[in-house]
């Protein structure tokens, strides 16, 4: 089977032979026509020349008159061009053109046949140009669209399902304020970058030095109190992902909201949260406001705003949460939670090669 290009040729070729010919034909009507004209010219013009000299036979010899009125009587010569025949078919003498004019006709013809080669090989070399872009290009958009883009560790949706389980408890609000910040759907990502960066997704964390278990990054015992205010079972197990995810919840949201609990004397106590301080509520929310009222800790007047007013909060918790974090490490939280939905950031996979123990 022919190729695209040697199709494409060949209908150069035919095209090429029928613009000849018809260039021949052209030329060929255009002899004709050039010779019928000068034979009607001539014809013509020995009619008029017979009538106007015919009267100058009155002044000559009677024999000098007889011999030119005979001579200009006589039948005029036979005009052949009335049979035209091609330039390169045999015929008549009169009939054939000079040989010049047969000349410039194959000088012409050869001249265009001259001068399609270099078109027909330009032609193909912007076929060859053009196929070879079009195979760069395809394999370009092959790489862009399989090549794999940077994404979270597998453990992170892992640990997002069972985040969704452990928000279902209606007590991981803070009491009395209701601060629900760690299982807003706007703001949850905190419980799992909290867990990826601590323990690494891995519910059987287990760090002797600091006694801390599970996902969440407090010790067992005082997980154990929080579990009392959430109607957990009992006991407490910080080795299982929604118990520990349900304590770590409420554990931050009494940190930004403060609590009120019932001290060892009966009386209650209020602990004040991160949002009880105007310059807290300056830097996180672009209000300096503050809400206080009886027997409740204070609260921000206005919600948390989004972006560095979030990202600064997700900050300062967790340096509250993980007692004697270096600020890096907050920061890092921080980046981190900014960027839930962007984990190609280039500062989010510098975090992440930084952190050991984290689960693919």
């Amino acid at each position: 089977m022919r190729t695209t290009s040697e199709r494409f040729e060949s209908l150069s070729d035919d095209d090429e032979q029928w613009l000849s010919d018809i260039e021949t034909m052209t030329l060929n009507l255009g002899q004709e026509l050039s010779a019928w004209r000068e034979a009607r010219h001539r014809s013509v013009g020995d009619d008029d020349y017979a009538m106007d000299d015919e009267p100058a036979d009155e002044g000559l010899h009677p024999a000098v008159g007889q011999a030119d009125r005979a001579h200009h009587e006589r039948p005029p010569a036979p005009i052949h061009s009335a049979t035209i025949y091609p330039a390169d078919m045999a015929g008549p003498a009169t009939a054939r053109q000079p040989r010049s004019t047969d000349q410039r006709t194959r000088t012409l013809i050869d001249h265009g046949r001259r001068s399609a080669r270099p078109a027909r090989r330009f032609r193909g070399r912007t076929m060859t140009v053009g196929v070879v872009l079009l195979a760069v290009t395809v394999a370009i958009l092959a790489v862009l669209v399989f090549r794999k883009s940077p994404s979270w560790p597998a453990s992170v949706a892992t640990v997002q399902g069972e985040i969704t389980t452990a928000c279902e408890n209606p007590d991981v609000a803070s009491e009395p304020n209701q601060v629900n910040f760690a299982c807003n759907k706007n703001t949850s990502q905190i419980l799992w970058v909290f867990a990826l960066m601590t323990s690494g997704n891995n519910p059987s964390f287990s760090d002797a030095k600091s006694g801390r278990q599970g996902l969440e990054p407090i010790a067992p015992a005082q997980g154990g109190e929080v579990a009392w205010t959430l109607n957990l079972h009992h006991p407490y197990n910080p080795l299982t992902p929604i118990d520990s995810l349900e304590v770590a919840a409420r554990a931050i949201n009494n940190i930004i909201g403060g609590a009120t609990i019932t001290a060892s004397n009966g009386k209650l106590t209020v602990q004040p949260g991160l949002e009880s301080n105007s310059t807290h509520c300056a830097r996180y929310t672009g209000s300096a406001a503050v809400i206080t009222r009886a027997g409740f800790p204070d609260i921000c007047a206005q919600p948390v705003s989004a972006g560095a007013g979030q990202a600064a909060l997700v900050s300062d918790v967790y340096q509250e949460w993980l007692v004697g974090s270096p600020p890096a490490a907050a920061q890092e939280a921080g980046v981190l939670f900014e960027n839930a939905g962007n984990p190609g950031n280039p500062m989010v996979q510098a975090i992440l090669r930084t952190l050991s123990g984290v689960a693919s």
